[in-house]
């Protein structure tokens, strides 16, 4: 764990928008169907004899090249009543450094170190007997940074899926896999990708942390892993679309600009979950960093709806979407004029704020008169529960459990991240290798510690990498501008207090595009945390509402 963030924000690490606080065994595998391969997919037929018999790397650095792994497997899911038939493909593509172009032929022959590249794993799922041109393909990913793609890809539209208790601790193994009635195979071929050093995918080479572990670099790997999967599969022309969730949000917005400027490749459609593109808007220990009220007012819908749940608030009104409308005009008006009055603020006109706050968070009126106004999300998920020595969680709020330190002034650890993390590792390193067949003697890493990852980032219209909190809305705004079809779908969840739904409302309201673009954002909300789909109910409302987005966009012929 980064000693350099909160203790909280071990979640971070897994899924969330982790907070910048400083900038700064050999083995073969089998080829499955080979023949079916290239019958079904002709793009595939001339690497199948390569990736009939791959011997896979060790992890030592000193490995000069990795080579492209893939096994080859068949399902079916069944979604709204229809069985669809997949064929199902899980490997691995290689990417290099920015500027070199597959395996180098520049590097020093006398140096056994190569230059960095990343084996990337997927697992890609392609509708049985139907011609690429004819599906859209959607590449989906997790974020953290630090984070696999084990969470959407079997809590949400993978075609199997994870059972997890709703709001409380999910019991041990065994666990229950089941067909996932809410997949978007429906709607879309999917691919999952894991991030350079995540799950199954693996970096070695010269200096291989600093090629890959940064904002810069991280989004050069996605999208030449994209580039060049469309290449390898034959789907250049298939309808196409990215869906991030958290720092994968932020890794969506850079990837969508990079695809558009160094691929040419237009994308019909990106799609943002827990959204997250501008760290400005964290509010992290308000102590250090004075003068930056902003995050403050973002949060507080959250903090409301957070207290609506747990029944804290005295007098608010039975739907959560009238609170939460009620809260939002309070926080853009008259709680953010008295933050920005700081000192200046008035006795009475104090009270007054202190009072509202006491009335949309539930917290006692001396708590938040000391607290200055300005609540961290550390220290509401400690203290909303206090009386009942319960800490609420941070991905979910929904979720509670016992408080680590009740002596503590933040909380110590995420209830929801314990709640469900060991159903979903356990399952899919089961799935994975039961249903897949991919990973026999290797393991599958759900999360990084990442110590040093490099937040600089060089925006469009800059000449170098920014020494500031990152944001990622410039490029966001400028694939718009490049692309003006290019259609965004926003969702959020209103017990998130990791990326709250109204810091993305925020975002793409004040994104650097002409007005006349803002027609081509959507948002849509659930009564659910960061990981919107461990609400069955806004699991099912989340498949909806992307299915027809992407229907809606891909300019395909209605059949």
């Amino acid at each position: 764990m980064d000693s350099a963030l909160p203790k909280h924000d071990h979640v971070g690490l897994r899924l969330g928008c982790r907070r910048r606080t400083v900038l700064r065994k050999p083995n073969v595998l089998l080829f499955i169907a080979a023949l079916g391969l290239a019958a079904l997919h002709p793009a595939a037929a001339e690497s199948a004899e390569a990736n009939a018999a791959v011997t896979l790397k060790s992890e030592d650095p000193k490995i000069v090249s990795f080579k492209p792994e893939l096994q080859a497997s068949k399902g079916s899911v069944t979604v709204a009543g229809k069985r669809l038939d997949y064929d199902a493909y899980a490997g691995t593509l290689v990417v290099h450094l920015k500027g070199y172009d597959d395996v180098p032929q520049n590097a020093p022959k006398d140096e056994k170190i190569g230059p960095a590249e990343a084996s990337m794993f997927y697992a890609a799922y392609f509708k049985s007997g139907v011609p690429s041109a004819q599906r859209p393909i959607t590449f989906l990913f997790n974020g953290g940074p630090g984070s696999a793609t084990v969470w959407l890809h079997m809590g949400a539209f993978g075609p199997r899926r994870v059972v997890t208790l709703d709001n409380a601790h999910t019991p041990a193994a065994p666990y229950s896999l089941v067909n996932n009635e809410y997949s978007l195979f429906d709607a879309s071929d999917l691919v999952f990708i894991d991030a350079p050093g995540t799950g199954f995918s693996r970096v070695a080479g010269k200096e291989h942390e600093k090629a890959f572990f940064g904002v810069d670099p991280d989004a050069h790997a996605f999208a030449e892993f994209i580039t060049e999967f469309l290449s390898r599969w034959g789907r250049w022309n298939s309808p196409k679309y990215i869906f991030g969730e958290s720092y994968g949000t932020t890794r969506a917005a850079a990837v969508v600009h990079l695809l558009q400027t160094d691929g040419s490749v237009d994308l019909n459609g990106v799609i943002l979950l827990s959204q997250c593109l501008n760290y400005d808007v964290l509010p992290d220990y308000p102590e250090l960093n004075p003068g930056v009220d902003q995050p403050y007012e973002l949060w507080l819908p959250s903090y409301a709806a957070t207290a609506w749940y747990h029944h804290r608030l005295a007098a608010a009104p039975k739907d959560l979407p009238s609170l939460i409308d009620e809260v939002e005009r309070f926080a853009s008006g008259e709680y953010a004029a008295a933050l920005q009055a700081g000192a200046t603020l008035q006795p009475a006109e104090r009270d007054a704020i202190v009072k509202k706050l006491q009335a949309y968070t539930g917290l006692p009126a001396a708590y938040i008169d000391k607290a200055n106004l300005r609540i961290s999300q550390g220290e509401f998920q400690k203290t909303l529960l206090d009386d009942a020595e319960l800490t609420t969680g941070a991905l979910d709020t929904r979720f509670s459990g016992p408080t680590l330190d009740p002596m503590s002034k933040e909380a110590g650890y995420d209830p929801q991240s314990a709640a469900i993390g060991s159903a979903y590792v356990s399952i899919f390193n089961d799935y994975v290798r039961k249903e897949l067949k991919f990973g026999e003697g290797k393991t599958y890493r759900e999360s990084l510690a990442l110590q040093d990852w490099n937040f600089a980032h060089r925006p469009p219209g800059s000449h170098q990498e920014l020494n500031q909190q990152v944001n990622v809305m410039p490029d966001l705004g400028a694939a718009m501008k490049l692309n003006p079809n290019l259609k965004i779908l926003v969702n959020g969840g209103y017990f998130d207090l990791v990326t709250p739904f109204f810091e993305g409302v925020y975002e793409m309201r004040h994104l650097p595009i002409p007005a006349g673009l803002q027609k081509n954002i959507e948002f849509k909300f659930y009564e659910s945390g960061h990981m919107v789909y461990a609400h069955e109910a806004s699991l099912k409302a989340l498949h909806d509402n992307v299915a027809e987005f992407i229907r809606r966009t891909d300019n395909l012929a209605s059949p």
